[in-house]
């Protein structure tokens, strides 16, 4: 029996990983770094310590992990501030889904950001739990930020739906356990193994009911 949901951030309730994406790009190529076509996919699900990490030192950013994250952050918190990517059904989709079940939110956005979009969405007291990846030791494909969503909701991860977007999401959602609900993400679709993961593959977020949900059980 399905006794929680879980969503993710970025790609589920924001069309932000566009957003990301420009705004590292950006920074990369300002700074003298060695930005590549794989960068964003190689970073989707990262915590904030692994893909600043993985800038400094791969993408040859001369600059430290922690500087370059709250340049990155800092970035994300002016794009949010001129437009919040607010995709199309998702403060409905939250709504149905906290009409019948608590909710919990795993994210590899930082904290900040996470809160600040969940206040502009007005969806922040719908959430009963939300988790960074950055509060974890290790972010998606790995199992833990979910896992934590789940202890914090007091809800066995068997007994969680996940609703999710990316290749590393759902592997993430997958490993923890939950029962996962893809809603591909169409500029960084997943992968057919991630893909065949999935106990039901969405086209939009309106399609997303209490009755799949219910079904999963």
């Amino acid at each position: 029996m399905i006794k929680a949901v879980i969503f993710d951030l970025d790609g589920v309730l924001l069309q932000s990983e566009e957003v990301w994406d420009e705004v590292r790009e950006q920074l990369a190529r300002n700074t003298g770094g060695k930005w590549h076509s794989m960068a964003s996919r190689d970073m989707m699900g990262m915590s904030s310590p692994e893909w600043s990490r993985y800038m400094s030192e791969e993408l040859g950013l001369p600059m430290t992990p922690n500087e370059i994250n709250q340049e990155v952050v800092r970035g994300m918190e002016a794009a949010y501030s001129a437009h919040l990517p607010l995709i199309s059904g998702a403060q409905e989709a939250v709504q149905r889904m906290a009409a019948r079940w608590p909710l919990g939110l795993a994210s590899s956005s930082n904290r900040q950001l996470i809160d600040r979009a969940l206040r502009e969405a007005e969806l922040s007291d719908l959430f009963q739990a939300t988790v960074s990846s950055e509060e974890v030791d290790r972010g998606k494909p790995h199992p833990d930020v979910f896992q934590e969503v789940a202890r914090q909701l007091k809800v066995e991860p068997g007994h969680a739906a996940a609703i999710e977007d990316s290749h590393n999401g759902v592997r993430s959602a997958h490993a923890a356990g939950m029962a996962v609900v893809l809603i591909p993400n169409a500029a960084f679709p997943p992968r057919e193994e991630a893909s065949a993961l999935a106990g039901a593959i969405l086209g939009e977020l309106s399609e997303l009911t209490v009755e799949l949900i219910d079904g999963m059980d």
